[in-house]
């Protein structure tokens, strides 16, 4: 009995190229993954600057030179008109007093006026605030009154006394606002001395 070679190769050679049809397809899908990977990228970044404004508040004794009086103990002396140091009954002092926002304030500004307090005697002492539509005080000035007429230097008379500053343009200063202390002397005893300080606090609106 005799065998042919025919019908054993014949599988063995379909079997080679079934398998070497297989492998030229794994072929095709790792060619086809590094196609995938091959992508584009695009970034956009954005930034900004934040810079804090500026806010200054300064005071004038007369009406052109401006400078800070920041605290208590540098606030500005006011140049009354009658001599304070010799007041008598019924004498009225009277002094002026400026303030407005420097040229590189960026915001307007709301102030508001207290008493900053009084040392020695001040009894029998009363004033008026007034703001005026130009720099100068004298007993007889006019003008819209902050702090009523009878009021005690220890006080600004029960109510929030308040005025707007509205800051400068083109590098200008702000407009000033003008203000007048008027001061009465009462029924004061000979000899007594007394000190008050007023403060203006300028909030930025």
């Amino acid at each position: 009995m005799t065998t042919t070679t025919q019908e054993t190769t014949r599988p063995k050679r379909w079997r080679s190229r079934k398998i070497a049809a297989i492998l030229a397809g794994g072929l095709v899908l790792g060619v086809g993954a590094t196609y995938v990977l091959a992508a584009w990228n695009d970034s956009e970044f954005a930034t900004g600057t934040f810079t804090a404004g500026t806010f200054d508040m300064v005071g004038s004794t007369d009406g052109t030179t401006f400078s800070n009086h920041n605290t208590a103990g540098t606030a500005a002396t006011l140049p009354f008109t009658v001599n304070v140091g010799s007041l008598s009954p019924t004498d009225v002092a009277a002094a002026p007093f400026a303030v407005r926002l420097t040229a590189p304030t960026t915001n307007n500004a709301t102030v508001t006026v207290t008493s900053a307090g009084t040392t020695g005697t001040v009894t029998n002492l009363t004033y008026t605030l007034l703001q005026t539509t130009t720099f100068g005080c004298t007993a007889s000035t006019t003008g819209t009154a902050l702090v009523p007429a009878g009021t005690a230097m220890t006080s600004t008379g029960g109510t929030a006394v308040t005025f707007n500053l509205v800051k400068g343009t083109g590098g200008a200063a702000g407009a000033a606002v003008n203000l007048c202390f008027q001061v009465t002397a009462g029924t004061i005893a000979q000899g007594q001395t007394g000190t008050a300080t007023w403060q203006f606090a300028a909030v930025s609106s």
